[in-house]
């Protein structure tokens, strides 16, 4: 046998790169290796940048810097599955950096990541792809993006993955996409519902968090809550806050309830299946104010409903609600008075409040929090409402010292509010009364200069309830409340104007008042506004009749005639006939200016005068002025003296009818003596006065 001859190793290729191991410890260079081709760089340059971004922000901002986001983009879409996945894992972490996103919506790439939730990729993949949507979705401009790529259904689908992680990513998505409401039209069309409740299950707390704060939003849809129904959403609902363990989701949970309980035959469901019973005594019961907060806001919600508020009532709901208006919490406070307001609308629910409810509102009233005290004060407006019993019940429990407290607030709405229950009490004469001794008139003036129409509204509705009493109208008259109630007149807010309007009228109803108020120029406002078909109203015309009935003379000029109740006393003239618009002149402004040809002034004064009678008729022809006089007829004289005999009588021009004053046209109104006059003297006299001295 021959001698085995040491075969000799054959030299490598001269055209083949001798295998080359690198090791760098710069970002940089690794990022250089994103644009190789070869699969085994590619797969262990995308290991790398992963490990690095994993380790904070700033360096997902290094790797932007570096350019690493484009080259990686292209490799979402790489042949090789590990190249792939390694890529997809790198935007998984890299998509929380806002300028990351940013720059990914401007490449475009939502289509590539989509793509990563197909069925037969593996599950890391599915993680990472649902990781960087869910990352993305945080924006509006992504949303349509996703929403555009048909995005959602794979997400849906992924929500049954036997991967805890791949589900939280998903239905984290989709929470951000139910944002819009064309996403939750579009999860009702996939059945999105059922997979979501079954999340409820899982033994993941974050999962379950996940679940209910989706469905917290889907169920603003009705279609939605049906669905819900007819899945047993409820029953899962209930057991959740049945178990103690889980009160960490008892907060989301009753939110779900609480968009629930506004559709009327889920809310039946519930209270057939005693599920109404356990929430109300789970409220009452818990010591989680967020809980206590949370379930007032169900009833608040659901209570706008009138089939609702009378199953509320029938579970007596009432008394869930005045217990937690006991609570140290504010938050729950608020919410439990917002809910007595939406129960309000219910005539047994008001009736029940008379005494339980009421008397803790007033204590709300005085509370360090304005948030507070404008809820109670809110409850407190629509419990007496139409319900003088309640009124009566404020008044009873001390309520009208911090209502008027809360009259300088600095909250609107609280304002608003308080001048209602007042407006509310003061209906009532018996306590109305009193409302004078707590300083509700000058409390008035701040809501009436207010900015805000519906504090300029309800403050205006107030002045209108207090001031049927004389001292009442005094003290308006008097601290200067008249000025911003005439300048409400002018408002372009139809109900400001409305009440502004019967405030005057009531104001009116004492002649010093309407004086003033005509001094102040609401009779010329009035007669603006009920010269315009769209802003009088029937209030605007009564007031501007009540002034003119408190105003004669002006009254006689503006109409040409008095009604049978108008009692004319001293102080009466009859300038003639005007025009609306124009104004009336005082007496005091006619004495002053130059006799002329014009008409002659009448002028009613039964009181002694400094001024003699005229010594003789031949004086009838004279020139005459305010400081002289002029006697008529023996038969007028003495006609009048039988209708003065109370110091005042009903005047009629031309010493005629009503009924003649009102028909005949201006041009008629002069006197027989006065034209007699103005023939005899007419090229000498400018102006005459006629002054009739009644004794």
């Amino acid at each position: 046998m021959g001698k085995k001859v040491k075969k000799e190793a054959e030299p490598p290729p001269k055209d083949v790169f001798d295998p080359l191991t690198i090791e760098s410890k710069k970002a940089a260079t690794v990022v250089l290796m994103l644009n190789s081709p070869e699969e085994e760089i590619l797969a262990k340059a995308c290991e790398a940048i992963y490990r690095f971004a994993l380790k904070g922000e700033e360096n997902k901002a290094t790797l932007l810097e570096l350019g690493a986001v484009e080259p990686l983009t292209k490799l979402l879409t790489h042949e090789d599955k590990i190249v792939r996945r390694n890529a997809t894992m790198i935007f998984g972490i890299l998509a929380s950096n806002n300028d990351v996103k940013k720059l990914l919506r401007e490449l475009d790439v939502m289509n590539s990541v989509i793509a990563q939730l197909a069925p037969e990729e593996e599950v890391v993949i599915h993680e990472f792809a649902s990781l960087c949507l869910a990352n993305m979705s945080a924006e509006y401009t992504s949303k349509v993006q996703i929403l555009e790529h048909g995005g959602l259904e794979p997400l849906v689908r992924l929500l049954a993955s036997p991967d805890p992680d791949v589900k939280k990513n998903s239905v984290e998505c989709i929470y951000n996409l139910t944002q819009d409401f064309q996403c939750r039209a579009a999860l009702q069309e996939l059945n999105a519902i059922p997979p979501i409740l079954d999340l409820l299950k899982s033994e993941y707390p974050v999962i379950q968090l996940l679940a209910l704060k989706t469905l917290g939003i889907i169920t603003n849809d009705k279609e939605a809550r049906t669905t819900l129904r007819d899945n047993q959403g409820v029953d899962h609902l209930i057991k959740i806050l049945e178990t103690k363990e889980l009160n960490d989701l008892h907060i989301e949970a009753l939110s779900v309830i609480a968009n629930c309980l506004e559709d009327m035959d889920t809310l039946v469901l519930i209270q057939q299946t005693g599920g109404l019973k356990k929430l109300l005594s789970f409220a009452e019961n818990s010591t989680i104010p967020d809980i206590q907060k949370n379930a007032a806001k169900a009833i608040t919600k659901a209570a706008y409903d009138p089939e609702n508020r009378k199953l509320f009532h029938e579970q007596e709901v009432e008394k869930c609600l005045v217990a937690l208006l006991g609570s140290e919490n504010d938050g729950t406070k608020i919410a439990a008075s917002q809910a007595i307001s939406a129960m309000c609308e219910n005539t047994g629910s008001k009736e029940f409040f008379n005494n339980q409810g009421i008397p803790q509102l007033i204590v709300l009233l005085k509370s360090d929090s304005e948030e507070v005290r404008e809820a109670a004060s809110l409850a407190l407006a629509n419990l007496t409402t139409c319900h003088p019993a309640n009124a009566k019940a404020v008044a009873e429990a001390d309520g009208v010292d911090p209502l008027v407290n809360i009259l300088s607030s600095r909250r609107d709405g609280a304002v608003a509010n308080a001048a209602t229950v007042l407006a509310n009490v003061a209906m009532q004469e018996p306590l109305r009364a009193g409302l004078q001794s707590h300083g509700v008139t000058s409390a008035l003036l701040g809501p009436l200069r207010s900015a805000n129409t519906v504090v300029q509204s309800k403050a205006a509705l107030t002045v209108a309830a207090t001031a049927c009493d004389v001292e009442a109208r005094t003290e308006l008259r008097n601290s200067g409340g008249l000025e911003p109630l005439v300048e409400l007149l002018r408002s372009k807010n139809d109900e400001v104007r409305r009440h502004a309007s019967w405030a005057v009228m009531v104001c009116a109803n004492d002649e010093l008042t309407a004086v003033e108020l005509c001094k102040l120029g609401a009779l010329d406002i009035l007669e603006e506004v009920n010269l315009s078909a769209s802003r009088k109203n029937k209030f605007s015309e009564a007031a501007y009749n009540k002034l003119l009935n408190n105003n004669l003379s002006l009254k006689y000029s503006l109409t040409g005639y008095l009604s049978s109740s108008n009692i004319i006393s001293d102080g009466f003239y009859d300038y003639g006939r005007i025009n609306p618009g124009t104004k009336l002149l005082p007496l005091k402004d006619l004495c002053l200016q130059e006799p002329s040809d014009q008409r002659a002034v009448l002028l009613v004064n039964s009181k002694s005068s400094d001024v003699s009678p005229p010594p003789s008729t031949e004086d009838k022809s004279s020139d005459v002025g305010y400081g002289r006089s002029i006697s008529s007829s023996s038969s007028f004289r003495r006609a009048s003296k039988e209708k003065t005999k109370k110091n005042s009588y009903h005047f009629s021009t031309g010493f005629g009818s009503p009924t003649e004053e009102k028909s005949e046209p201006p041009s008629g109104r002069n006197t027989a003596l006065s034209k007699g006059t103005t023939k005899e003297r007419g090229s000498r006299l400018l102006r005459a006065q006629l002054v009739w001295f009644i004794l």
